[in-house]
């Protein structure tokens, strides 16, 4: 137990459950059903759209959910398959098949439960906000343009290429085979998904879809017609009805090799998505979510769901928040949806190959439409233009590319414009004849003190790291040489940290000041910084009588110096 509170492992189940009561019982039981019943329709779209049977998308929801909502750490996320994995997943088992799918799963469950246990948790959600905006986006552009097949009824020799541009090459040349009795399930299944929520917020839209337009699609074949409706039982042909047993991944170090920066994605974006799940269902119910806990259950249930057949697990938002309004508080109910989605899956699953393939592609442009966030991406065009930025490179690259090159490159590009705005943000100013100790204070008294001849005065506002070392050595160096003085005052009170580029721009310089008979005197290190340098040899190097807590003591020591050398 002792080492559970030490990786900061406490799941919401077990603090809940210790005052738990038949009252919340039946709340997270009607919450779960109600959230099972919508979560159906959903695991077999992203299933199919993933490019696996609907099978393996109720296994991870029915395997993957139960696990986050016992082990996790917020007390109402719904985990299973969601939409922002479906690119992932598609382009994983077109390059490498199910088995390179699974040991990409399994190692981004065993990062997850890493990122977990060493505490990440709180550093995930300081991701930019226009990274998580641009792929999303990018995300649901890309599958809104997935179902065009399916919503048509086109007709296309061979496989449908998977980059964006080919893709909606394909289409475009196809698009004389358009068949009017699937687009008019599609549109109607459209129409339904949207109205019905305007009727009665409690029934879900895609569910009175699916059971709407599969009767339909039966009835019509009752009677002899609507053949060339495609069902899922057409596509997907001898679907089993019990859970499949567990299997062997057959890992080995060329496949870890190879599938790492995939299983790096999923990780990355299951945390992301996770963690924004979290959040916003705190925001709701007013709970805290311990981030690092959801990781480690994430992370079980990632390593848990591909020896099933699964794919990647995450927190669904939309799931999470049907789970809230209708009453759920506890994981009881995560538990339940999961027990559910097991019922429907062992009994019920020869109705499931009645459903139009038109119908689910009326559920996933929907699940895209909501998923872009187009107000957030407008709202953004009104930032400064580094953040449009970051979300036009994101976008773009998930989009023609593939999600792994976005996340990278989307971090990438925020990290160098971050460092851009410290450099930008960070100054060095030089003081010759007078300096006010109190400038950049909060003070009203102003202490004004002289610097003796010879003395220099470089004050440096910011962090000393690699970027700003360059800069401050440049500054350094601009003096001429007629007016090099004696000594060279190196005021970091306002240096919060040092690294090791800062470190060594600073030893360069003691030793070309002392080359050049210059001293150094550095003064108000902080503590932290002083015991990086002290670790360094900074101090030995200075003189430790040189290096002071104040301006004014460093002028003593400075003007004292100057004046000997005259």
């Amino acid at each position: 137990m002792e080492l559970l509170q030490k990786i900061d492992f406490r799941p919401a189940s077990l603090h809940v459950l210790k005052n738990y009561s038949l009252s919340k019982l039946k709340t997270d039981l009607i919450a779960g059903i109600v959230v099972g019943i919508v979560a159906l329709p959903l695991a077999i779209a992203f299933a199919i759209a993933s490019g696996v049977s609907p099978t393996a998308g109720l296994v991870t929801a029915i395997i993957g959910g139960f696990i986050v909502s016992a082990f996790g750490g917020n007390s109402v996320q719904i985990g299973g398959p969601t939409g922002a994995f479906i690119v992932i997943v598609y382009n994983i088992i077109a390059l490498y098949g199910l088995t390179g799918l699974a040991i990409a799963t399994f190692m981004a469950g065993c990062l997850l439960l890493l990122m977990g246990v060493f505490k990440l948790g709180t550093v995930i959600k300081f991701i930019p906000y226009p990274i998580v905006v641009g792929f999303t986006a990018g995300i649901a552009l890309t599958i809104f343009s997935t179902q065009m097949k399916d919503f048509f009824g086109l007709s296309i020799d061979g496989a449908v290429p998977s980059d964006f541009i080919g893709k909606w090459g394909v289409y475009f040349s196809s698009f004389h085979t358009i068949d009017w009795t699937t687009t008019l399930v599609g549109v109607l299944s459209l129409l339904l998904i949207v109205a019905v929520p305007r009727i009665s917020r409690r029934l879900p839209g895609a569910l009175v879809a699916i059971i709407v337009m599969s009767a339909a699609v039966w009835i019509l074949r009752q009677f002899g017609i609507g053949g060339e409706i495609e069902t899922i039982g057409d596509r997907f042909t001898g679907m089993s009805s019990s859970m499949p047993a567990p299997h062997s991944l057959g890992i080995n170090m060329e496949s870890i090799n190879l599938l790492l920066p995939s299983a790096f994605t999923i990780a990355m974006l299951g945390a992301i998505e996770s963690l924004l799940s979290a959040t916003v269902a705190d925001g709701v119910t007013g709970s805290r979510t311990n981030s690092n806990t959801e990781l480690i259950g994430q992370g079980l249930a990632n390593i848990t769901v591909p020896f099933f057949g699964g794919i990647p697990v995450t927190g669904a938002i939309a799931r999470t928040m049907t789970n809230i309004t209708n009453g759920g508080r506890t994981p009881v109910a995560g538990i339940v949806h999961a027990l559910v989605l097991l019922l429907i899956f062992l009994f019920l699953m020869p109705l499931i190959n009645l459903v139009p393939m038109a119908c689910l592609a009326a559920v996933l442009i929907t699940v895209s439409y909501n998923m872009s966030g187009w107000r957030t991406v407008r709202g953004i065009f009104h930032h400064p233009k580094s953040d449009i930025s970051i979300l036009i490179v994101t976008f773009l690259l998930t989009v023609i590319f593939d999600l792994t090159i976005a996340i990278e490159m989307g971090l990438l590009l925020a990290i160098l414009l971050f460092l851009q705005r410290v450099m930008q943000n960070t100054t060095v100013r030089v003081y010759g004849k007078q300096l006010d100790a109190a400038e950049g204070t909060d003070l009203d008294t102003h202490e004004v003190l002289d610097l003796a001849p010879g003395v220099s005065v470089y004050e440096i506002d910011g962090p000393f790291f690699f970027g700003v070392a360059t800069k401050f050595d440049e500054v350094m160096r601009s003096a001429p040489m007629h007016e090099r003085p004696k000594v060279r005052i190196i005021r970091m009170r306002k240096v919060p940290f040092i690294d090791a580029t800062g470190l060594h721009n600073l030893e360069i310089l003691i030793k070309a000041s002392h080359h050049d008979g210059i001293d150094i005197v550095l003064s108000g290190v902080n503590d932290s910084v002083r015991s990086v340098m002290h670790k360094a040899g900074i101090d030995t190097l200075v003189g430790a009588d040189k290096i002071c807590s104040h301006i004014s003591k460093a002028l003593q020591v400075a003007n004292r110096i100057a004046s000997s050398a005259e």
